[in-house]
């Protein structure tokens, strides 16, 4: 029998869902069974099982626990406040048992299938190739019933992958690849001389392949499943009778969407860093890292820090992106377990980050930076993407890790504005990143210099010159050069700014005003060009 300690469930459980305020002391607290138990039944044997008990809360809960006394389970789940099961956890406390406090606002449905999950676990591999056949299948199914003709999904080893529902009208071929799940060999060599696989590797669009009667082949239509220039598979339908209509090669270029994205979704899912929740966990605040180091046997005691790889929003953009940011976590994972075998590496946010435990004090921003450096350099070698990594403050331990996050996003998003560096730590931007928060802040604020904001709003020329005038550091001749203009151009617009604001931009003060507005306006700027 598989089983689970309650760390272990508490793990998979999401942030703040439960916490567990008083821990089993039995030797072996091992969870071998999840059991639902109304406050009015009868009380059963609980041993080795967590008990939930439902229908009550806080204080109500006390009548139920007092009968358990005599026969207490492992752990008692119950739902409530601190407050209101005091009592109830100094019941439990002599007897070994434990008390896990739930959040009142959980489902119970949503609880018992994660703890079963836990206890009793299914392959995940299986788990995920069953989620991947229900939906190809799906697609395959609605395919032919656009299409009216029979469909089959191959992978690019030509392994059929799934099929629309099996009719009279179906050729050899179709039958035999059915059969073996996957295409006949003979059939393969004749596809292959008909130039059908080198046009389909050519292209996006369809391809048509005539019918050989003499071969047994009925006609056919088939594309190619892309990501980016890499081939995932092939989807092929075969006439039935009435032949193809108009709209065929519509349908099945978006069929070919679709499942593309599905056997991306499968690849990414199999890769162990795609599906690892312990980094929200661990960001999540003290208690959920705590349980997670116990559970993980990570040290929670010693330094660790908190490295953040993303790509470029342009590469972000890619048709092959989703494929590269799995690839991409597994490259990072690779990086970090043979720098230090307890990294935990996972998603964050939409980017892949790597939680680095156990680090000694002395050489620890060093070697960070050479991991991030090595991650960044096989991923462009690699992979053909050049991410960003900020290598976020060495917290003091595991459980204040999450206090470094906010850091690093912002060292993050400093990276991809500033677009020259790939790799960085808070040394590099530390002005920038307080610089950028203070805009933020300014932003968030509704006060502002009205006749300062109008000029920018409505005079994107002085407005542009003050933000290279400011970028110079107030250099006139530099922002001249910078902007292909003749310096009294520049002196023109800088003393008109000044007339029309009353601002004196030599005045400390006055320019670090003049910054905040220029900065907000740069950032709304930028937000409209990217959306045109």
């Amino acid at each position: 029998m598989v089983t689970a300690t309650v760390d272990d469930i508490l793990s998979d459980l999401p942030p703040g869902c439960a916490r567990l305020i008083l821990h089993p002391t039995c030797a072996s607290h091992r969870v071998e069974r999840l059991l639902i138990v109304d406050a009015d039944d009868e009380m059963r044997d609980v041993r080795a099982a967590l008990v939930l008990l439902v229908g009550v809360r806080g204080r109500s809960v006390l009548p139920a626990v007092r009968r358990l006394l005599a026969n207490p389970p492992l752990v008692l789940a119950v739902k409530g406040r601190p407050e209101d099961v005091a009592e109830a956890e100094e019941l439990l406390r002599d007897t070994g048992a434990g008390l896990l406090l739930v959040d009142p606002e959980t489902d119970w449905d949503r609880f018992v299938s994660i703890a079963n999950a836990r206890i009793r676990p299914r392959s995940y591999q299986s788990e995920v190739l069953t989620l991947l056949e229900e939906d190809l299948f799906a697609i395959a199914q609605t395919t032919a019933r656009l299409t009216s003709s029979h469909v089959v999904i191959e992978d690019a080893a030509n392994k059929v992958l799934a099929y629309s529902t099996v009719c009279n009208d179906i050729d050899e071929l179709r039958k035999a690849s059915i059969l073996a799940r996957r295409g006949p060999r003979k059939y393969e060599l004749l596809l292959k001389d008909l130039g059908a696989y080198r046009e389909l590797h050519r292209t996006r669009a369809t391809v048509r392949v005539p019918a050989r009667p003499q071969d047994g082949l009925r006609e056919r239509v088939a594309i190619a499943l892309f990501a980016g220039h890499r081939i995932m598979g092939y989807i092929w339908l075969q006439e039935t009778g009435e032949g193809f209509g108009e709209d065929v090669e519509y349908v099945l270029t978006g069929s070919a969407t679709r499942a593309a994205a599905e056997l991306i979704r499968y690849r990414n899912h199999q890769a162990v860093p795609m599906r690892e929740d312990r980094i929200v966990r661990i960001l999540s605040g003290p208690a959920e890292a705590a349980a997670t180091a116990h559970s993980e046997k990570l040290p929670a005691d010693l330094p660790a820090a908190l490295i953040l790889i993303g790509m470029s929003a342009e590469a972000a953009q890619a048709d092959d992106a989703a494929l590269k940011h799995g690839e991409l976590a597994n490259l990072a994972s690779i990086h970090a377990a043979a720098y230090k075998a307890s990294a935990i590496v996972g998603q964050f946010k939409g980017d892949t980050a790597v939680i680095v435990p156990g680090l000694q004090p002395k050489n620890a921003k060093a070697g960070l930076r050479s991991l991030a450096e090595a991650i960044v350099n096989d991923a462009s070698k690699h992979l053909g993407v050049a991410p960003f990594a900020a290598v976020g403050p060495v917290a003091t331990d595991l459980l204040s890790v999450h206090s470094t996050t906010a850091k690093a996003e912002a060292l993050l998003g400093c990276l991809r504005r500033e677009g020259d560096s790939l790799v960085a730590t808070e040394d590099d931007f530390e002005a920038e990143i307080l610089l950028h928060d203070a805009v933020a802040c300014f932003t968030a604020s509704t006060f502002r210099h009205r006749a300062l904001w109008t000029l920018l709003r409505d005079d994107s020329d002085l407005a542009e010159t003050l933000r290279v005038y400011f970028d110079v550091s107030l250099d006139v001749a530099a922002c001249a050069h910078r902007m292909n203009l003749h310096k009294n151009t520049v002196y023109y617009r800088i003393s008109k700014a000044g007339r029309i604001t009353g601002l004196d931009f030599t005045d400390p003060r006055h320019s670090l005003v003049a910054l905040l507005h220029v900065q907000e306006w740069a950032n709304r700027y930028k937000e409209q060009a990217e959306k045109k």
